[in-house]
């Protein structure tokens, strides 16, 4: 990086605490022969969600030496967009199953080494790399986007560049929709501000040239109103719906880098990106409940970017 990139936004330092390396890099964390048994998960919420669900059921199945099955919902979710390699399990072999719930928290517990049941039935909402880091060529493979995905999203980059050459692509998630009042209302919280997003993109037109930015939303409105788009290098995808978040995505993992604000279809997006990563962090005020679910050091790659959030609407 060159001197004239002093300007760019102070990140917060992260390290992983000690406790949670512990069970991410447990000396346990080998594979082991597969036992009899069949463990799954049930499938809830939408995109991000279910790839972390499958996610985090491929890698504790595989630690724990039991084959995971997807449940037909997950498979009718995830199947048409990646090239996922899990046996599903028919409805016949699931209601003769005497499954176990297994309640899951969002980041990896030394407990989760040491599951010794035959019929798991995993609950929760996990999206921590915490559970899965340690495979993550393997996650990367499950999530591999079918070849009809990876031609659209490649031809839309190429289109909106105009031939241009030494482009770096930058993907943009900018989350709202429910998050608007959820986040003050329930959560004491907050989502990224216009003055969020102005920094991390001016942090890449910085350490850049030629940088493009391609944004996803669904909030397409208010992106269009409040991102600045003076110097034309802002592209704007779909028209904000969620009708179609297997393309969206796609689009942005075929980016160079990302800016994400919070929700687990910025995470994937910044995941299976593999570039620099910039997220919103310290988003809510101390005594919000939402931290008794939620640790930033699991939920974001120590070597990703945080912004800290401007909690003052709340103030």
């Amino acid at each position: 990086m060159n001197n004239d990139c002093i300007m760019c936004p102070i990140f917060l330092v992260k390290y992983v605490p000690s406790s949670l390396a512990k069970a991410v890099n447990s000396p346990e964390s080998v594979e082991r022969p597969l036992l009899k048994g069949m463990w799954t998960i049930h499938p809830d919420g939408r995109l991000g969600n279910q790839m972390g669900q499958y996610a985090t059921l491929y890698a504790l199945a595989k630690q724990n030496g039991y084959q995971a099955y997807m449940l037909p919902e997950m498979k009718n979710y995830l199947a048409p967009l990646f090239k996922v390699s899990m046996p599903v399990l028919s409805n016949d072999k699931i209601s003769a199953t005497p499954w176990t719930q297994y309640d899951l928290h969002d980041w990896m517990s030394e407990e989760y080494n040491h599951i010794q049941r035959d019929h798991i039935k995993l609950k929760g909402f996990p999206c921590s790399w915490t559970f899965f880091h340690h495979i993550r060529d393997e996650i990367l493979k499950e999530f591999t986007f079918h070849d009809s995905y990876k031609i659209q999203a490649i031809s839309y980059l190429q289109d909106i560049t105009k031939g241009k050459k030494n482009v770096t692509f930058v993907g943009v998630h900018v989350r709202r929709g429910d998050y608007v009042n959820v986040m003050p209302q329930h959560w004491r919280g907050v989502i990224g501000d216009k003055a969020y997003f102005e920094k991390a993109m001016d942090y890449f037109r910085k350490k850049y040239r030629n940088v493009v930015f391609v944004v996803t939303s669904n909030g397409m409105d208010w992106c269009r109103e409040n991102l600045d788009n003076s110097r034309g290098d802002l592209f704007f995808i779909g028209d904000g719906n969620e009708s179609s978040p297997g393309r969206d995505l796609s689009i942005l993992v075929h980016c160079n880098h990302t800016i994400m604000s919070i929700g687990t279809f910025g995470f994937w997006a910044s995941y299976l990106t593999g570039g620099e990563a910039i997220y919103l962090t310290n988003f809510t005020l101390q005594e919000s409940n939402f931290l008794k679910i939620f640790k930033y050091d699991a939920a974001f790659l120590p070597e990703w970017h945080g912004i800290a959030a401007d909690l003052s609407p709340l103030l």
